[in-house]
């Protein structure tokens, strides 16, 4: 999709260095998606403290188990 913006050259020339990436279209398309990583993992923040603890899981037991399923354990 073929898109016009009007970008400070300045700053997109800094973001090709920085990004270490050969086109502007690499730039671009890294900072997009470095910023709807940097968003997701903010949600995922807001999710600290709002599901309950199952306080009798015990995940080493749950951990042997799935690796013995997989063979990397005897």
């Amino acid at each position: 999709m073929a898109t016009n913006l009007a970008l400070d050259p300045k700053l997109l020339d800094e973001a090709v260095a920085a990004a270490g990436v050969r086109t502007k279209k690499e730039a671009v398309t890294l900072a997009l998606e470095e910023f709807i990583a940097r968003r997701a993992r903010a949600k995922i923040v807001d999710l600290f403290g709002t599901i309950d603890m199952d306080e009798t899981y015990d995940y080493k037991s749950d951990r042997l188990h799935r690796d013995q399923r997989m063979g990397i354990v005897d």
